[in-house]
């Protein structure tokens, strides 16, 4: 509280002497007015400035000192007491050692995080380091129980495992060429033994369309050789073969030419039915209706050449083959 006073005294006694050093600026200033509307010369302008500024601060000067000892001497009792300069020494000595707590403190964070960043430098290089050699140390550990000491020794591993995947990738290859060109030649021989086929059944038709223009049977006897020749398993041939014989008186010949082509294919009806046609000129009615039986057996269609074939018409009368009929 006694602090709070003497700044209001002492904000007080400056105000006033501010407000008495005013009063001759302005009369000096008159002055010098009035002694140049009088005519006196004027001082430049450098030395009115400085006449100026001394003036003012021997008059602040002596105001100050002047109002100072009027304010000392209107004083009733001492500005401060012990207890009040007891407590401002105190605050001063808490406010310095504050400061230096404080100074310490920050001086103590800045080394602090100097430390830290040297440890986490410290520690990145060691654990670099160490990762480093475990690396050098377990690729070492692999090569030692791979078997390599070397790196010529790597090398030639390595060329020699790729040369061993080049081999059997090659292999591979070779063996589905291999496989590929044996196909192709199987297909080529498809395609040749196809095509050798249908120039032999062209071959055959030809023979056939000859054989259907001969009117006589000894001329036919020579193109079914020609087709047999060619086609020697061909039942068709061998029976119309029998046909032709047969018109030429050859009954026997007929039927050993039927029994050829039953010994290839048993169910061909057209080679019973001439067989019965041979038996029947050879007067062996009972093998010729059983023969016959076979053949209608095998197709229906032959009731009705039986009733109209010449060389079965001494059979017409038989009762077996009128029961077949």
């Amino acid at each position: 509280m006694s602090s709070l006073i003497v700044g209001l005294l002492f904000v007080i006694c400056a105000s006033s002497s501010l407000a008495e050093t005013s009063v001759p600026l302005e009369s000096s200033l008159q002055q010098q007015e009035s002694a140049r509307t009088d005519g006196e010369p004027l001082p430049t302008e450098q030395g009115k400035a400085s006449a100026v500024s001394e003036s003012v601060a021997a008059e602040l000067e002596e105001k100050e000192r002047r109002a100072a000892a009027a304010s000392v001497e209107s004083l009733e009792k001492p500005l401060y007491n012990p207890f009040v300069e007891r407590y401002v020494l105190d605050e001063l000595k808490q406010l310095r050692s504050e400061m230096a707590n404080q100074k310490a403190e920050l001086i103590q964070q800045i080394v602090d995080r100097e430390l830290n960043s040297v440890d986490r430098g410290v520690t990145y290089a060691t654990d670099t380091v160490t990762y480093f050699f475990y690396l050098i140390a377990g690729a070492s550990s692999i090569l030692v129980l791979v078997g390599w000491t070397s790196i010529r020794e790597i090398k030639d591993r390595v060329h020699t495992l790729a040369d061993e995947e080049i081999s059997k990738l090659v292999h591979q290859y070779e063996e589905r060429l291999f496989s590929i060109e044996q196909q192709l030649n199987q297909k080529t021989r498809h395609i040749e033994a196809n095509r050798e086929e249908i120039e032999l059944t062209k071959e055959v038709q030809s023979l056939w369309l000859r054989a259907a223009q001969e009117g006589q049977a000894n001329h036919k006897i020579p193109v079914y050789d020609q087709i047999l020749s060619l086609r020697p398993d061909d039942c068709e041939a061998l029976t119309y073969k029998a046909d032709a014989v047969l018109e030429l008186g050859e009954p026997q010949w007929a039927a050993n030419l039927c029994h050829q082509a039953l010994a290839i294919d048993p169910d061909n009806g057209h080679a019973f039915y001439q067989l019965a046609c041979a038996y029947t000129a050879m007067k062996n009615y009972d093998e010729a209706v059983r023969f016959l039986e076979k053949a209608v057996q095998m197709a229906d269609s032959y009731r009705d050449d039986i009733e109209k074939d010449e060389a079965l018409a001494p059979l017409l009368h038989n009762k077996s083959l009128k029961d077949l009929l």
